[in-house]
């Protein structure tokens, strides 16, 4: 049987997509939304789209009744899937990221609070943490050899919810059995998420950690993990109060944005040597690369809608545009650096190719008075044999 390309199971998940929209004009909305993030000019607003009025855009994620779970679980689905049947020879290693970031926000953002019976109890969206006040994101993001994909997410709700480590827990259970089952599993995370519960839940489950940790983390028998830096060696095994098995460690010389070092330490649960340790360790940095990509490009953070629905969904529809993107991309020479927005527009004209008709329509109509101006004349009419197919139908 042959294997369908790359191109063939992006434009099946688009069409499956639309196929979920209960009437053809919740189809059309979705067909302009995706349409705007795949602009990846980083400002996908709906004023800014030229085939959807704003306010059609704005009802379509905040009040229409469609089912998001339904859009999720297919593109879940048709992830897998294209993983699965690409995949190159000998790839065994799945490296699930997990990681914590923050779409700024400023205002009152009333709508936005979970009413209670007291208010003290009530559970917002926009909070403070760390210093950034935002929507607070724990991300899960899967990397299987050249393939990525941002499986899924869950928001931090302030104070006295469910913690970033515990969210990230649940974010683990998601993940497909065919998968875990399939792929040697490398959780990567950073020190936030480097506490008792996380590192035992992922010994019991077998799968291999390799998290930062901070460097005032007690050791069993005294002293704290600092010292190893003059006293120790990368690669050895040291027992963490609280943790249940022991650990290797490792530590590096990591320079910040000012141009100073800061010394830094790494865990596993897996006797990795101190050198691979480290090596690994620096590929979590591949999720910073995503939320990079996510938020400039494909307008993550320009999420403005007012009720928890429209975000939820703003945050979905921006995550897709990004895994197809992504698909084209894997289509793209290897030899050809990857430009995001040039593969953002061949995904647009390729997948979407209505989209691209009606605004070039549109931006003609404008036109109008230039090209009589010029003294020519634009003439659209259908090709010959698109006629015949159209009277068939």
């Amino acid at each position: 049987m042959k294997t369908k390309t790359i191109v063939a199971y992006a434009q099946e998940l688009v069409d499956t997509l639309l196929k979920l929209m209960p009437s053809i004009y919740q189809r059309d909305s979705l067909q302009a939304l995706l349409g705007l993030f795949l602009e990846a000019q980083g400002h996908p607003l709906p004023e800014h789209c030229q085939v959807k009025s704003a306010a059609a855009l704005s009802r379509f994620l905040n009040h229409y009744d469609w089912s998001t779970r339904s859009m999720i679980r297919a593109v879940r689905q048709a992830m897998v899937q294209q993983v699965l049947n690409h995949l190159p020879s000998g790839q065994s290693t799945l490296k699930v990221i997990i990681d914590l970031t923050t779409l700024e926000k400023r205002g009152k953002f009333r709508s936005l609070h979970t009413p209670t019976l007291d208010p003290d109890l009530s559970q917002p969206w926009v909070c403070v943490l760390n210093g950034k006040r935002g929507i607070h994101l724990v991300s899960c993001y899967l990397v299987v050899g050249q393939w990525r994909m941002p499986w899924s997410f869950r928001l931090w709700r302030g104070k006295g919810q469910p913690s970033p480590t515990q969210l990230a827990l649940k974010l683990l259970g998601t993940l497909p059995a065919v998968l875990t089952k399939r792929f040697k599993v490398i959780v990567l995370a950073d020190a936030g998420f480097a506490s008792k519960e996380f590192l035992n839940t992922l010994q019991k489950r077998r799968w291999r950690a390799v998290v930062g940790i901070r460097l005032d983390r007690r050791i069993k028998g005294g002293g704290k993990l600092k010292q190893l830096y003059r006293n120790g060696r990368r690669g050895q095994q040291v027992s963490l109060i609280g943790i249940t098995q022991p650990l290797t460690v490792s530590w590096f010389w990591f320079k910040r944005d000012d141009g100073k070092r800061e010394l830094r330490f790494v865990v596993s649960t897996y006797p990795y040597s101190g050198i691979y340790l480290v090596r690994l360790g620096r590929k979590r940095w591949a999720i910073e690369g995503f939320f990079k990509t996510i938020k400039h490009r494909f307008g993550l953070h320009q999420v403005g809608q007012k009720t928890k629905l429209g975000i939820y969904r703003w945050l979905v529809l921006s995550l897709i545009a990004f895994v197809l993107a992504h698909w084209i991309s894997r289509c793209q020479p290897a030899c050809c650096s990857l430009n995001w927005g040039k593969v953002s527009a061949i995904a647009l004209t390729t997948l979407l190719p209505q989209v691209v008709w009606i605004k070039l329509l549109r931006h003609i109509r404008s036109c109008w008075n230039v090209i009589n101006q010029q003294g020519f004349e634009v003439i659209v009419k259908p090709l010959p044999w698109v006629y015949r197919e159209c009277c068939k139908i």
